[in-house]
């Protein structure tokens, strides 16, 4: 038993990393919503780093897209064309006011999150018959519907005209800084995973698990979406049905530990 967890200790480690991020959430409580009023710059830029630690579906898609990267360069490159995906539709979409079903875009987060496991099985030429598509236009693509979906978090918050812009920046300034941060964390499992031959043995149940867990982020999100738009159907009222949602997030948000530091989520 023991000699199985300890050739196990790689895929356990990267699993505890996602089940932890999971459990703080990646919603945003009524305190965040307040704090918001009078938030700092800097505040933003706490913002935007704790949403992105606790972001599991963008974490997600970045450990698919790093699983079989080795080189530093490469690494960079996708990385880069992420950040600058989603940091052009960050900025305009919040900048615009131009908004959608939060929900809806989740799900089609959920969606990317799917396609990079199944792009890392070989599922393209193994099952379609086809080559994978450019993986760093896609990466960038993706990168713009992650944006898009920070973009609808970030306008669910009350904020002012005055000093928009800078807000917006500080925010993304924070994103980029919990995206080096998880993905620090990230690269180390995966390095020291590599070096043990259960990687080589659980690499397809990995992916195969990234892919169940996109599905997973898939229904949940297509539920939360049925019920803002057809709340009728689950009987309760429209304003009442909301309303739950507002407080299942709530909840899961204020899960979180809380410092004199706390950010908004």
């Amino acid at each position: 038993m023991l000699s199985v967890l300890k050739n196990c200790r790689w895929p356990i480690a990267v699993g505890f990393y996602f089940i932890c991020s999971f459990v703080f959430g990646h919603g945003m409580s009524e305190a965040d919503k307040a704090k918001a009023l009078e938030a700092s710059n800097w505040d933003f830029i706490e913002l935007g780093a704790s949403h992105m630690v606790t972001g599991y579906d963008h974490l997600l898609f970045l450990f698919g897209v790093v699983f079989f990267l080795t080189r530093f360069n490469d690494i960079v490159k996708f990385v880069t064309a992420f950040t600058i995906g989603h940091s052009i539709t960050l900025l305009f979409a919040t900048l615009y006011q131009i908004q959608a079903n939060y929900f809806l875009v989740d799900a089609v987060i959920a969606l990317t999150v799917i396609y990079k496991g199944f792009d890392n099985l070989g599922g393209f030429k193994k099952y379609l018959k086809v080559a994978s598509p450019n993986l760093l236009l896609m990466v960038f693509i993706f990168g713009l519907i992650h944006g898009f979906g920070l973009s609808t978090r970030l306008q669910m918050l009350p904020l002012s005209e005055e000093g928009l812009v800078l807000k917006i920046l500080s925010f993304n300034l924070g994103v980029e800084l919990g995206q080096i941060a998880a993905l620090t964390v990230m690269l180390a499992l995966l390095a020291g995973w590599r070096k043990t031959g259960s990687f080589k043995n659980f690499s397809n149940a990995a992916n195969v698990f990234l892919m169940s867990l996109g599905v997973l982020l898939l229904l949940q999100q297509l539920h939360g979406y049925s019920h803002t738009s057809h709340p009728d159907d689950f009987g309760f009222s429209a304003d009442n049905h909301l309303h739950e949602h507002e407080k299942i997030e709530s909840e899961m948000a204020n899960q979180r530990p809380t410092s004199a530091h706390d950010s908004i989520d």
